[in-house]
């Protein structure tokens, strides 16, 4: 609920006399400059039918409870709210007039207020989500999973895309977070990056290669290997990684979808490089060989919102799902 702190010195009232900034010209369109405290103490007085219980319930004195009707009444342009009587007082007519007004602008005001605090605690609102495919394997649906047991009460929506159009999506304003990556080199740096893991490769080869017993492998080792990947040229994707070792692969099949990918490789058409996100659901008919690398890591993969602007709760508690599901992604070093 929004109220704002009841002051208990009569100086201290005396000083939210001036809380009502601007002042009217009195025409009959204009917008009363009124103190919210002064609403709140017209209320009490109404329904006490007292300026001495009014003030107990405050902590004000009576004089200072009298003091804020009194400037209340001045910034309506003079009009009594009050009767004075010898025990207490009575509303007038305008009195009775602006109580619904009165109640209708605390109970506002308490709404917003409530409004707010549940978009701080992420408890309303939503969140837009954008991730490209392969964190969609294990790390984008652990961290949903999370981020709604939670916060129920948030809708979170998600889409897949490439990191490009993630990107572009942010600009734009149709998302409000995005797992991106570094593979395709896309200009990252319009955006706040959140570092979220640095992956580490697979090698996958058939369960029956003559390296599928191997703890790790260097890329060098399948430098004659029929390799299968996104592109066919490997600028770009996973596979540049090969021209850092000193040879360009040789894609045989061009496969754009990770799990058809696997496919391939079962059928003993090729081998192909798995990322770290996507390791855990592979199919039991491959083997999956680290690769040793000692150079930097094959990419890193970063949540990113739009630089300038502020992220809302949701978003932020849902990042926070996303660093809890990404140190869980294994990233073996060998």
């Amino acid at each position: 609920m929004v109220t704002m702190p009841i002051p208990h010195t009569e100086s201290d009232a005396d000083a939210l006399v001036g809380g009502a900034v601007g002042v009217g010209t009195g025409g009959p369109d204009d917008i009363p400059d009124l103190s919210t405290v002064w609403l709140r103490v017209f209320l009490e007085v109404a329904r006490h039918g007292s300026f001495t219980v009014a003030g107990r319930v405050l902590g004000w004195t009576q004089s200072a409870v009298s003091r804020q009707v009194a400037s209340l009444e001045a910034a309506l342009g003079g009009t009594p709210l009050f009767d004075r009587l010898p025990r207490g007082v009575r509303l007038t007519g305008a009195g009775r007039a602006l109580v619904p007004y009165a109640e209708a602008v605390t109970a506002r005001l308490r709404d917003a207020g409530r409004e707010l605090a549940s978009l701080r605690e992420a408890s309303s609102g939503r969140v837009r989500v954008g991730a490209f495919p392969t964190a969609d394997a294990a790390l984008v649906p652990r961290a949903i999973a999370a981020f709604r047991a939670r916060h129920p009460g948030v809708r979170l929506t998600r889409e897949e895309g490439l990191t490009p159009a993630l990107l572009d999506g942010l600009t734009a304003g149709d998302l409000d977070l995005a797992v991106v990556s570094t593979t395709g080199h896309a200009p990252l740096d319009a955006h706040e990056l959140h570092h979220l893991l640095d992956e580490s490769l697979y090698v996958a080869v058939p369960a029956a290669h003559p390296l599928a017993g191997l703890p790790s492998v260097e890329l060098s080792q399948l430098a004659d290997a029929d390799w299968i990947s996104g592109s066919s040229r490997p600028e770009g994707t996973l596979l540049d990684t090969a021209l850092r070792h000193g040879f360009r692969p040789r894609v045989a099949h061009v496969v754009a979808e990770w799990t058809a990918k696997q496919g391939y490789v079962a059928a003993g058409l090729g081998v192909t490089l798995i990322p770290a996100l996507a390791a855990e659901s592979v199919r039991p008919d491959i083997a999956l060989l680290p690769v040793r690398d000692e150079g930097a890591p094959a990419r890193a993969v970063y949540a990113a919102t739009a630089r300038g602007r502020h992220p809302e709760p949701p978003t932020t508690a849902f990042l926070a799902a996303l660093r809890e599901a990404a140190a869980r992604i294994p990233t073996p070093r060998t």
